[in-house]
């Protein structure tokens, strides 16, 4: 049968690509581009298509595999030392015991549970809005604290007397690692998503957990006979499957590559920009970010601020007042050590990053050499020294100079973030929802 030219290709995303050659009584012959290897990307693609997203990798953001393998691996070490833990928690409240009772074992047991409700509920009051902000750092530290509740309860039968109080203890920090677990890994498959997907790379990420577990039950149930009178041999196989899980851990929230800007990353994509004058990317700044809570905060930032708490007196507000077209007012007080930004109600996620780095400048004039900036050298130097000078003094002409400088140097900034491939139109710095309005009647004034 005479057969013609191709008439078209087809694709599946990235994959599977096929050639339609038209026939002379009028039909269509498919053709695969490599018939000789169906078989094998048959057995590929039905993997692909039950554990990744449609659509993968065009559907996800660049460091999703290398992610994803990593957290398949700290997954299958903590479903092992899970194992371990629930044994030790079962022989503490009497299972194999003649001598313990039903009664004793589910008061224990209720009491474990009630009090991880209750960490649930505090911590998510506390929390809460935090964890969108640093989703790497509070990742890692819900790992963490998850090794610690599971070296609890494998140590609690070792003491009876205490043995309640410890595994209520214990079910208090799993409930934290509940609830920042489970809202940090929202934040990032929000990241992960890149075809407002995030419902199919939720489902995927399950169904990838869901095997590792499986996997790490099978693996159990040839432990447990094991270590079931061994404790030696418990604490070791804890050791070593703690390790790789943590290891895994900081190897997955390091191979994150976020786009959008919380406080860490603005810090380090601003000084690399005073110092060189340029914007570095993501790819470049995200290895350099802390993963600790709580590290390189020199001033404490508040953005959001609500007037009450930063002005007392209507001087002070018309000050700040003076010379200032931005969507914000910064107030500093360098005794208590604080920045307090008030956002204006028409403040937009733009205003957001521009509040915020300009703090980060007044933090690096106090507390970093300026001297090698390759931005407003002499600018910066001449502001470092007055600040400086008289750190007790409240020296509103050196801070509206700043605000006239940053004022200048922000679109050049701007402009550097959006080329560097930053997002600007939505932001992680975590503003309080305080809003002030202090236009009124057209101008500024009270």
């Amino acid at each position: 049968m005479t057969e013609f030219g191709p008439l078209c290709t087809e694709s599946y995303g990235s994959r599977r690509a096929r050639c339609y050659h038209p026939l002379p009584d009028g039909h269509l012959r498919c053709l695969p581009d490599r018939p000789e290897a169906q078989t094998y990307r048959s057995i590929r693609e039905v993997f692909m298509s039950v554990f990744l997203p449609q659509g993968y990798p065009e559907s996800v953001s660049g460091d999703y595999l290398a992610y994803q393998i990593w957290d398949t691996v700290q997954a299958f070490a903590s479903s092992i030392t899970g194992t371990l833990a629930t044994q030790a928690v079962l022989k503490g409240v009497g299972v194999g015991d003649e001598s313990s009772t039903v009664a004793a074992a589910t008061v224990t047991w209720i009491l474990k549970d009630g009090t991880g409700m209750l960490g649930r509920i505090l911590f998510a009051w506390s929390k809460g809005n935090k964890l969108d902000c640093d989703a790497k750092q509070w990742r890692l530290f819900a790992d963490v604290l998850n090794d610690v509740a599971i070296l609890m309860e494998i140590l609690a039968p070792a003491f009876p007397a205490f043995f309640t109080l410890i595994v209520c203890t214990s079910g208090f920090f799993k409930c934290i690692v509940g609830v920042a677990g489970g809202a940090t890994r929202a934040a990032l498959t929000m990241h992960q998503a890149r075809r407002d997907n995030m419902a199919d790379v939720s489902a995927k990420d399950g169904s990838q957990e869901t095997l590792v577990n499986l996997a790490g039950l099978l693996c159990s149930l040839f432990l447990i006979p094991l270590v079931a009178d061994n404790l030696p041999l418990t604490y070791t196989l804890y050791g070593l499957f703690t390790i790789l899980h943590l290891y895994s851990n900081y190897r997955a929230v390091r191979a994150v590559c976020m786009e959008t800007l919380n406080q860490a990353r603005l810090r380090l994509v601003l000084r690399h920009f005073l110092r060189w004058g340029k914007v570095p990317s993501p790819a470049l700044v995200n290895p350099e970010e802390p993963l600790l809570l709580g590290n390189h905060r020199q001033l404490r930032l508040i953005l959001g601020a609500p007037l009450h708490t930063v002005v007392s007196s209507t001087a002070d507000f018309q000050k700040a007042l003076e010379g200032n077209s931005s969507n914000y007012l910064l107030f500093f007080n360098q005794a208590a050590g604080t920045v307090s930004v008030m956002l204006h109600q028409q403040a937009g996620s733009v205003d957001v990053i521009k509040a915020c780095s300009h703090a980060l400048v007044l933090e690096a004039l106090l507390y970093q050499d300026v001297a090698g900036s390759s931005v407003e050298r002499e600018s910066l130097l001449d502001l470092q020294r007055r600040l400086r000078e008289e750190p007790s003094r409240k020296d509103w002409t050196t801070v509206a100079e700043l605000h006239q400088l940053w004022d200048s140097i922000f679109p050049i900034f701007l402009i550097g973030l959006m080329s560097a491939g930053w997002v600007t139109d939505r932001n992680l710095l975590g503003p309080e929802e305080w809003r002030v309005d202090w236009t009124m009647n057209g101008k500024k004034n009270l």
